[in-house]
């Protein structure tokens, strides 16, 4: 029986994203198989958080999810769909923890902003208010009750790498971490970490079990 990775995908990308499409290469010849639902809900130029996760919880719900996996944005959506109750290992890469203002803190002037969608390959309008909404957003200073792999490039320059970090030590000093879990330092990453894939994929292995 195939394992299941539901992967969810990051801000401005889509299921087509490259990583899905190099994750899915890598797994052509095992018995696992990539879900990427589109997390531009209910649209990209309307995003709204609770929509991606009710989306996620959705997909979930279809069929058996044996890893959660999600970047950047798409990170902090599978660890709310863990809370909610998807129970699966997650692996995570290079996840927007710790993120909290800087959601705005370099916004353009105006409403709606526009950004490069790597999907689309173009520029898309999406509304302040989504940026806002994630601005306000709790500190992710609960573990989630799966164990749970955190992907991060010291180089990452979208998501500082010292304050994803101070999440996971948050993490670690509640002393609630899930047997297994760790967290993977890849010291030359930047945020894409598509250099890496063949680890990410191995990973994901060993937590489909």
């Amino acid at each position: 029986m195939n394992r299941r990775v539901l992967y969810l995908h990051g801000f401005a990308s889509s299921p087509r994203g490259r990583k899905v499409e190099a994750l899915a290469g890598l797994f052509a010849g095992d018995d696992i198989e990539i879900d990427a639902p589109d997390l531009n809900l209910p649209s990209f130029e309307r995003l709204d958080f609770e929509s991606m996760v009710a989306g996620t919880m959705r997909a979930a719900a279809r069929k058996r999810v044996d890893v959660l996996a999600g970047s950047s944005l798409g990170a902090l959506v599978a660890l709310e769909a863990a809370r909610r109750g998807v129970s699966a290992p997650l692996v995570l890469i290079a996840p927007a923890l710790g993120f909290g203002p800087r959601w705005v803190e370099k916004l353009q002037a105006g409403d709606p902003v526009s950004f490069f969608h790597h999907g689309e390959k173009r520029e898309m309008p999406v509304h302040r208010a989504f940026f806002e909404q994630m601005a306000r957003r709790p500190r992710e200073s609960e573990p989630p009750a799966a164990s749970v792999a955190v992907f991060m490039g010291r180089r990452d320059e979208s998501v500082p790498y010292d304050a994803a970090e101070a999440v996971w030590r948050e993490w670690e000093a509640t002393g609630r971490l899930a047997e297994g879990s760790q967290w993977i330092e890849i010291p030359e990453g930047d945020h894409g970490l598509t250099g890496f894939i063949g680890e990410i994929a191995e990973r994901i292995r060993i937590a489909a079990g």
